[in-house]
């Protein structure tokens, strides 16, 4: 089926916002950390896990998604919150601590929640494949259509909740999909030296569901196996597996030296970053012209700068409230 004109345009707006918002934030992250570490001028503290480079995978997933459809996230998840239509302010804020935030600045950036949303994530590696696989059967046992996804990254398909996950929706033929993000490395560990297998696509087929390895650096190939995933599972057909092969631009997690990757190999992945590739598809179509883009380009800045603006004057959480949410 042909792909509309605002379809595209809207993949294309929606990769360009996690991009720009994931650039500022790294910039926003070493203020006050380096080339001395100041407590006081450090607006992001903690770790920071960025998605520069796999937006391709979030946005071609999230686009067929309803907000009343579940989404279970990684550590790595600001892209995923962005895809599913999350509120930029809000989580820049959370990324800053602030009483405004998504989860009133006690979450950081590896602990997001958005209950209009339906999406969660968590920095336990995995912890999110069995959560999808709960909403899922939930969603069955009402009755209705919803869709959950879990995104995971290559490594965590090599734990056992994937394996366990994968068997009981297979079972239970419930309406989940599960989205690996193979961008090559479990932190620093190759693929190759950590799965026996070519492609955790290949396991499917162990499950009895349908597995696909996709170019994820290519959001229409992406966008069009999800498609048919999403759809399947809400037909009540049963789970689906899609490997989506991409690539992090940034570290493990902002601070890391790389010296695992070989060199040369960022730049072979560079050629296909999938923003501006999809940028110049679009106006080689006639989908965009050179303006248009421009103009987009510029509206997406003004929300992050108007996100970065509402965290920065956001008020602190009160000592008090340390407790306040929290099961004990």
């Amino acid at each position: 089926m042909p792909v509309s004109k605002e379809t595209l345009i809207e993949l294309y707006r929606t990769m360009l916002k996690i991009r720009l918002f994931e650039e500022r934030v790294a910039e926003i992250y070493w203020e006050g950390k380096s080339p001395v570490f100041n407590i006081a001028a450090d607006p992001i503290p903690g770790e920071m896990h960025l998605y520069i480079g796999e937006e391709a995978v979030a946005t071609g997933v999230c686009a067929h998604l309803r907000p009343d459809d579940m989404v279970a996230g990684t550590h790595r998840s600001h892209g995923h919150y962005i895809a599913k239509g999350g509120d930029l302010k809000k989580l820049m804020a959370e990324l800053f601590g602030k009483k405004t935030g998504l989860c009133q600045g006690k979450g950081g950036h590896m602990h997001l929640f958005d209950a209009n949303l339906h999406f969660g994530c968590g920095g336990i590696i995995g912890a999110g494949i069995p959560h999808a696989v709960g909403a899922a059967l939930a969603f069955k046992m009402q009755g209705k259509d919803n869709v959950a996804v879990s995104f995971f990254g290559d490594g965590a398909a090599n734990i056992g909740a994937f394996h366990e996950s994968l068997n009981l929706a297979a079972i239970w033929k419930l309406p989940v999909v599960f989205i690996v993000e193979d961008n090559l490395y479990a932190i620093s560990v190759p693929k190759s030296k950590s799965t026996a297998v070519k492609s955790n696509a290949e396991r499917a087929a162990a499950y009895g569901m349908p597995g696909v390895l996709v170019d994820g650096m290519d959001v229409m190939a992406v966008y069009e196996a999800a498609g048919e995933a999403i759809a399947r599972a809400r037909r009540g057909e049963g789970p689906s597996l899609i490997e989506c092969l991409c690539y992090r631009y940034k570290g493990h997690f902002e601070g890391d030296p790389q010296l695992y990757k070989p060199e040369g190999e960022e730049e072979e992945w560079r050629k296909k970053d999938p923003i501006p590739n999809f940028r110049a598809k679009l106006i080689k179509e006639g989908i965009l012209t050179e303006e248009e883009a421009a103009k987009i380009q510029a509206e997406v800045k003004a929300l992050v700068d108007e996100a970065e603006k509402f965290a920065r004057e956001s008020p602190w959480p009160e000592p008090e409230e340390a407790l306040k949410h929290v099961f004990l």
